[in-house]
């Protein structure tokens, strides 16, 4: 049987289920997955196997209506991720169904798309009836011509399975790309990063978390088989320095303690693990922290 292998890029707006879907697919965590919108920066490529095929996924940021030079250097990845691809999956939550947004990657899409096979995937779909559902898959089909159309929940896995096998189906003949047991082609020390950038946007609320990046320093490995591992945290004002320390460095204690265990764990061996937070006013005008992230700096330009 002859080898399989292809970039699959997940598309959709904020909180559409693309991160949850892309480590369930890949088996272990890879990406950000928080309640909060627009957590996934840079495209993460997960790699997950289904049979002889390797299936690499692009996790791209959520497509939005951009304000600032992040967010428009996000956007572009996201586009990008697509444009870069040989199977897209448009992720839609079911509840949500063909929203303003929805309708505007619909409309990107008609350029992305040409010579790209195009599924569709309707995600919490344990959130409405089934008949509307149906309802919402007819809908979505008669604005595009989708290769395919799946319902899943990639919280809870249904569907999921279907949607990888037809994958590993699509993707072009020739040889896997990476590693057999890779799951991930991110370098540790940006995954670490991200890891503890997760726990900051679960700990803080509102703005904040859009307003700060996490960086890996300095990664050492020691003789006993441990790690250590030095982040900064960059914030943009003196004040947000003040909230994710916290009250007797309560916050930034606890933050350390999650993000450590993760990490701990993700790779299976100790670390020690050492934040600090310093104030970059102008860190989203940098190129610098932009390349940190995976992103394009010049994608950022209005």
């Amino acid at each position: 049987m002859s080898t399989r292998a292809g970039f699959v890029a997940l598309i959709g707006e904020p909180n559409a289920g693309k991160s949850t879907l892309l480590n369930r697919m890949v088996g272990a965590k890879v990406s950000i997955v928080t309640h909060k919108v627009q957590t996934t920066r840079a495209r993460i490529r997960g790699v997950a196997m289904e049979g002889e095929s390797q299936i690499v996924f692009v996790d791209t940021p959520g497509l939005f209506q951009p304000r600032r030079r992040l967010d428009r250097a996000m956007v572009a990845a996201a586009w990008g991720g697509a444009a870069d691809a040989d199977v897209v999956v448009l992720m839609i939550e079911a509840h949500r169904g063909l929203s303003e947004g929805v309708g505007r990657i619909l409309e990107g899409l008609a350029d992305v798309g040409k010579g790209r096979t195009i599924a569709l995937a309707i995600n919490k779909i344990d959130r409405v009836e089934a008949p509307v559902l149906l309802g919402l898959a007819e809908k979505l089909n008669a604005e595009f011509d989708f290769a395919e159309t799946f319902m899943i929940s990639a919280e809870k896995g249904h569907g999921v399975d279907t949607l990888r096998q037809w994958l590993a189906g699509q993707v072009p003949e020739g040889p896997w790309l990476y590693p057999e047991d890779q799951i991930a082609d991110l370098p540790m020390r940006m995954i670490a990063a991200e890891m503890t950038r997760e726990k900051l946007t679960l700990r803080l609320h509102q703005e904040l978390p859009y307003q700060l990046t996490v960086e890996t320093e300095n990664w050492e490995e020691r003789k006993d088989g441990s790690a250590r591992v030095d982040q900064i945290i960059y914030v943009s004002r003196d004040g947000h320095k003040g909230i994710v320390l916290g009250n007797k460095g309560e916050t930034i204690k606890s933050v350390s303690q999650s993000a450590r265990a993760e990490l701990t764990e993700f790779l299976g061996r100790k670390v020690h693990l050492f934040l600090q937070v310093k104030v970059r006013e102008k860190w989203q005008e940098e190129a610098e922290r932009y390349s940190e992230m995976g992103l394009n700096f010049k994608d950022g330009n209005a």
